[in-house]
């Protein structure tokens, strides 16, 4: 039965609509690239000894390996406003990071070892940490996996972006859980996991530290979250147990995802912070939010047009289904 479910993270609704999976059109079918990639590219400028555009040469490195965007979305510019009252603008400054995972161009987070995958969330906590100690409000650490996302490089590595604003989505995420904190004295996410744990239909996964479950709202077909179970508002707050739990995690994640459609799963995935702008944010519960667009399988994705631009989002199947998929 179609029906809509309420994100209380976001005070928006997504419609469910099972019936449209019965059409007989299923949706574009993408090529599905099938590509020998080599564990060094001479022409990759994530690789280790390799030359980059800005002239630097990067390190022999092993492991995990951080610089400054060459191309940063951010920059000093000086800014001249419009002028009007209708036409607000403002600077917007911050520095960009690429975090690569592995020296090995061809790895990925579901081949790369447990105690790599840990260096990487160290990685992650300490360089949120300084960039917000160098003035950044917000911290927001993304991956983009896949031709299918965007990805301009396979070597395995995201991004972090240190602003110097609360960028619009984490700015309502963080006031719609301290809303929630200010009506009942408890954190919003701490009590959905408790629901999910209790319930177990949309849970994917766990271990003593994180939870993995298909959102009850999820847009996205395979939509999951990544929720700690103890409250910790940043990766820096992490203990050594609870980082080496999110490394287990996340390989599991990955390595579930690439068995779905047997094929390596593309995505997006972002973390979600405490803002560090001054405020409390009580409320606020680190999370990570993973973004898959395929719907049936490693060629047939779910685009959001139509009604979903127009109106609200939509998807074309159950949390509880999806959950059970990525069980099995």
């Amino acid at each position: 039965m179609s029906h809509r479910r309420y994100n209380p993270l976001t005070n928006e609704w997504v419609l469910c609509s099972p019936g449209r999976l019965k059409r007989p059109w299923q949706g574009q079918r993408e090529p599905v690239a099938v590509e020998e990639i080599a564990i060094y590219d001479e022409g990759c400028y994530m690789c280790p000894g390799n030359l980059r555009s800005s002239g630097r040469r990067n390190p022999d490195y092993e492991g995990v390996f951080v610089f400054d965007n060459d191309f940063p979305a951010l920059d000093d510019t000086p800014l001249t406003p419009p002028g009007s009252a209708l036409l607000v603008s403002e600077p917007a400054k911050g520095s960009c990071r690429v975090v690569c995972f592995s020296e090995r161009h061809d790895a990925h987070l579901a081949e790369i070892p447990e105690d790599a995958i840990r260096s990487l969330v160290d990685t992650w906590a300490r360089e949120s940490d300084e960039m917000c100690v160098g003035g950044a409000h917000y911290v927001q650490i993304f991956e983009n996996r896949g031709d299918m996302m965007g990805a301009s490089n396979p070597h395995p590595h995201g991004q972090m972006w240190g602003v110097e604003h609360v960028p619009t989505l984490p700015s309502v995420k963080a006031r719609q859980q301290q809303a929630y904190w200010s009506r009942h004295g408890r954190d919003l996410l701490g009590d959905y996991v408790e629901e999910e744990l209790r319930h177990r239909e949309r849970l994917v996964d766990e271990n003593d530290h994180w939870t993995q479950v298909v959102p009850f709202w999820a847009v996205w077909p395979y939509e999951t979250m990544l929720i700690p179970k103890r409250h910790v508002g940043t990766l820096g707050e992490l203990d050594g147990a609870e980082r080496s739990s999110l490394a287990e995690l996340l390989r599991r994640l990955t390595q579930r995802y690439d068995r779905l459609f047997e094929t390596p799963f593309p995505y997006s995935m972002g973390w979600y912070q405490r803002p560090f702008d001054g405020s409390d944010h009580f409320g606020s519960r680190l999370h990570a939010s993973y973004l898959p667009p395929l719907l049936r399988s490693a060629s047939v994705r779910k685009f959001l047009v139509g009604y979903e631009l127009s109106s609200e989002p939509q998807r074309d199947f159950t949390a509880e289904q999806a959950a059970a998929r990525l069980r099995r």
